[in-house]
């Protein structure tokens, strides 16, 4: 598309007085307002707010661009789409070289990197430079590092498909911003500011654990693992202040090379206590205030090396961090990890930093990404909210039962925020700007903005958590705390709060406790004798009880319960050896075998939501088919209102194979509510959406929380299921092998005996056919964990069955091979006079992998496995071998499967090419066959067929 006249007049006015532009005299406000802001209005921003939308879903926020304490400015430009940072735009006057000067450049990347904006453009309109933001800046770089685009104005036309193909708003809506970074990512340099921020301050925790323990030897493992944190936690929040031109720019900094610096941060801390009034600077008892002030870490002994090293790595030009732009999400993505590790003090009193147990047991730490943060708080606080006014809701609890670093209540509290300015905008807002306690500020570029009282009270008013673990508890408390302090300054604290601390105390809203243990377990009669450490491991916390929420209990519980509670899988051995495992097995009965901590966390929110209530939470997706969440499943049915069941597309959780589904549930029980079904991409939107009666879950098998089908995939069901006969009435199956030990240790490479088989896994099988494997194995149960049998290897006949796939894939095995447990053995029983090869064509048509896909298997696709018991569910016409008719259909298939399996040996030793193509021919003709007999078997009609057949050929193209 030709660049339009706006940017053609642009490049002709800037080409006539280009001179006079580079002079010190046309600064970089006349530049922005005289060509930055039509030229990208251009690319269709709405650089002035024309719309007129809410503050913080405004198009363009043009920062503020005052030094503060020579601290270096803001981007003069923040591009966003619907309140989300898209990239920034960093001007210069003219006069500035942006190709070759270093600290332009630097600068940019330095806001982009900490706010973690994978593109941003460095301008003075003589120049345009595109930087990948995701390199970790260097104050060493060139100019040129990290550049991926440079043009000068007279080039504007030429490039001007590529600019606006990238950067103006339609392409954002459209995700071609997106897409040309996901493409074009560096990979060699990138450092994410969120891991690089991570290593650092783990790092210092390191560091600082091992000066403490050396120089305060009297110290307890709890105890340093509290010092550590807090001390940490203040120094940078108080360093995140200062970016914020909260606190006195360098202020942290000034006491680095002081003699006994430790003893001047703690000067600094007790001033902070009087200033802020946080539980993170907590020092002396407080009448009103139930938690007890920290009396530990004032006195302790803090070598100025170390601590001299901490500050300045906080500091430009050593830092690469830019504080103002870190945003809460990014903290709460760095402290989610950093509470996974524990500090250890050694017999010796060495310091060992390792994973906390329960981190290794559920295989690390994730964080939940902010567009499922945003659905959830959508799916349960905006539907609660809308329609209403602030009076209405005074009363809303928002609560996060296993809260970690706090990413939901930051998430919930956000969109409050964002909600009360836009509802008092917008309803006389000189009303509410007035009073003792006004809720709004006359924002300095014009508009309104919530004052820091009105914050506060919002805080207080609606947000709650408990988490087990008291640092993330603190973790929590610090995140929300600095999201109370976004977007104020030293000056418009000083002006609003004068007779006022600045923060809120949230002893009484983010707590320290077991969610899923009260103390009654203290009164079971089999507990020991408890120490601390194990009292303090259990952690019981009464939710009706005074270290709870009695109140809120009483008013009938909270409103909106949100979040991403731990996954723990738990073994049977784990509640033979753990008191507080056979607990939690007793009190929470609905997760049948599958004793997961989710399940035990979904059942206590339905204690703890008022009748009006939502709960959503995002779990494993394993509750919407796996057996042992049966009971749950079916409770859930019968005494919530399920309004949704929102799947994940691809993994969530860098690093994990878990897939997720986001549950959204009402309290009421609600029959005829209609569940919506769908998935959720990464930017938030919702695609393959469809729906069904709430009633209709409970028909399917296992009460499994899958969709029925349409009108026409309901009657397939209907006419498959109108014999009573199932395949588990019929056939056996059986798992395979599970070796006690690895492969090597039990596997042989050649049969040693003649009682050596050949031992087949799930790579060795495709559709009718198993190849040969390399590995056999002499049956011994001292090798075996289970799967003890060996008759069923040494059938004449049998079937093995793949267990990781997207279908149902089944060979057949007449040479009395073994197999491992990724093979399901399917084998006749007494009652089946059939041929096991009947039963085998059966098994690969497409009428019976349809059924199974559509009506029996889960979502999951990482390892997605068959499932033995839901194949026995698949239902199979009463055939009778005494029939003529049916004994006809049964060799029919017989012999085309025999077919089958000679062309299939015939595929194998063809030498050529062409009789490759040949054979496959036949094998795709020998399969309709095989599909139309079983068509008919079960009696479906030509537009049944029709349908099937399309169903199969859409699932090869995806």
């Amino acid at each position: 598309m030709p660049a339009p006249t706006t940017i053609l007049d642009l490049v002709a006015r800037f080409g006539d007085h280009v001179e006079a532009y580079k002079t010190g005299s046309y600064n970089e406000t006349q530049l922005r307002r005289d060509f930055l802001d039509p030229f990208f209005k251009a690319l269709g921003w709405d650089m002035d707010n024309e719309q007129g939308y809410a503050e913080a879903y405004r198009d363009v926020v043009h920062e503020d661009q005052v030094k503060i304490s020579g601290a270096l400015k803001a981007p003069d430009y923040g591009f966003r789409i619907g309140g989300t940072r898209k990239f920034f735009v960093e001007a210069k006057r003219p006069s500035v070289r942006i190709k070759e000067d270093v600290s332009p450049a630097y600068q940019l990347r330095r806001y982009a990197w900490s706010a973690k904006l994978p593109l941003s453009i460095l301008t003075d309109f003589e120049e345009l430079a595109v930087y990948d933001c995701r390199i970790k800046p260097s104050q060493d770089d060139p100019a040129s590092k990290a550049r991926i685009f440079y043009c000068r104005f007279d080039e504007y036309a030429e490039k001007w498909d590529w600019i606006e193909s990238i950067f103006s708003r339609e392409a954002i809506l459209k995700g071609s911003f997106d897409k040309f970074a996901d493409t074009n990512k560096t990979k060699r340099g990138t450092a994410e500011v969120d891991a690089d921020f991570l290593g650092t301050i783990e790092g210092w925790r390191a560091d600082l654990a091992k000066n403490l323990a050396l120089r305060n030897p009297g110290l307890t493992q709890r105890e340093l693992n509290f010092a550590v944190q807090r001390i940490l936690d203040r120094i940078v929040f108080l360093r995140i202040c200062e970016d914020r031109g909260i606190e006195d720019y360098k202020r942290l900094h000034s006491i680095s090379d002081r003699p006994g610096i430790y003893s001047h941060l703690v000067h600094l801390f007790q001033q902070a206590d009087d200033r802020y009034n946080s539980g993170l600077f907590h020092f002396k008892p407080e009448k009103g205030r139930h938690e007890p002030p920290d009396s530990l870490t004032l006195r302790l002994n803090v070598d100025d090396l170390l601590l001299k090293q901490i500050i300045r790595g906080l500091y430009y030009p050593e830092s690469p961090y830019e504080f103002r732009m870190l945003s809460a999400d990014i903290l709460g993505q760095v402290y989610e990890q950093f509470l996974g590790k524990v500090i250890r003090l050694t017999d010796s009193h060495r310091v060992v930093v390792e994973d906390k147990p329960e981190v290794r047991k559920a295989g690390g730490v994730y964080y939940t990404p902010t567009y499922i943060v945003t659905h959830i708080v959508q799916q349960t606080v905006r539907k609660l909210i809308e329609g209403k006014s602030p009076k209405h809701i005074a009363h809303l609890r928002v609560l996060d039962p296993a809260c970690g670093s706090g990413s939901f209540l930051i998430g919930a509290y956000q969109f409050l925020l964002d909600w009360y300015q836009q509802w008092y905008s917008i309803n006389d807002p000189q009303k509410w700007s007035k009073g003792k306690a006004p809720a709004l500020m006359a924002a300095p570029g014009g508009g309104w903005h919530l004052t820091t009282t009105e914050r506060k009270r919002i805080l207080l008013a609606h947000i709650y958590g408990v988490d087990i673990d008291a640092q993330a508890v603190e973790v929590t408390k610090l995140s929300l705390l600095l999201k109370v302090l976004e977007g104020e300054t030293a000056q418009s604290l000083q002006r609003e709060l004068i007779h006022e601390r600045v923060l809120p105390d949230l002893s009484e809203n983010i707590k320290c406790g077991n969610s899923l243990v009260s103390s009654d377990f203290y009164a079971q009669s089999n507990i020991p004798e408890l120490d601390l450490d194990a009292r303090l491991r259990i952690n019981a916390f009464d939710w009706d009880g005074p270290g709870g929420f009695p109140q809120i209990m009483r008013a009938g519980g909270f409103n909106a319960i949100i979040g991403n509670p731990p996954y723990v899988q738990l073994s049977m051995e784990d509640f033979r050896e753990d008191t507080v495992n056979s607990y939690l097995k007793h009190r929470y009965t609905l997760s049948g075998g599958r004793l997961n901590t989710f399940a035990f966390f979904i059942e206590q929110a339905r204690k703890l939501v008022s009748p009006e209530g939502k709960i959503s939470f995002i779990v494993p997706n394993t509750l919407l088919t796996q057996e042992g969440y049966e009971e749950l499943r079916k409770r859930l049915i019968t005494s919530t209102s399920i309004e949704s069941l929102i799947q994940s597309q691809g993994q969530i959780f860098a690093g994990a194979v878990v897939e997720t589904v986001i549950l959204v549930l009402g309290r009421h029980s609600q029959q005829k509510n209609v569940v919506q079904f769908g998935w959720i991409s990464s930017n938030g939107s919702i695609s393959r959406q469809s729906s069904t009666h709430q009633a209709n879950l409970s028909k399917n098998y296992k009460a499994a929380f899958i969709v029925p089908g349409d009108v026409k995939t309901t009657k397939i069901k209907e006419r498959m299921e109108a014999s009573a006969l199932r395949m588990g009435d019929m056939l056996n199956f059986n798992q395979a092998i599970a070796l006690k030990h690895d492969r090597a240790a039990c596997l042989d490479a050649a049969p040693k005996t003649s009682k050596h088989r050949m031992v087949l896994d799930g790579r060795h099988i495709t559709r009718y056919a198993a190849s040969d494997s390399p590995n056999y194995f002499k049956f011994d149960l001292s090798k075996i964990h289970s799967c003890k049998r060996e008759d069923i290897f040494l059938l004449p006949e049998k079937i093995f069955m793949r267990r990781v796939g997207d279908r149902i894939i089944a060979a057949f095995d007449d040479r009395q091979r073994f197999a491992l447990n990724t093979i399901v053995v399917v084998s006749p029983k007494p009652a089946c006079d059939w041929s096991i090869k009947y039963v085998l064509g059966i098994l690969n048509s497409k009428l019976v992998n349809f059924y199974y896909v559509s009506f029996l298997k889960s979502s999951k696709k990482a390892f997605s496995e068959i499932q033995a018991r839901q194949v026995a569910q698949i239902p199979l016409p009463a055939l009778s071998l005494q029939q003529t008719k049916d004994q006809g259909a049964h060799n029919r298939i017989v012999t085309l499967v025999e077919h089958m399996l000679k062309l299939q040996r015939q595929r194998i030793s063809a030498q050529t090419p062409h009789e490759q193509t040949a054979i496959d021919r036949q094998i795709t003709s020998t399969d309709a066959q095989i599909d139309r007999e079983v068509y008919a078997l079960y009696g479906m009609t030509n537009e049944e067929i029709e349908m099937l057949e399309t169903a199969a050929e859409n699932s090869k193209s995806t």
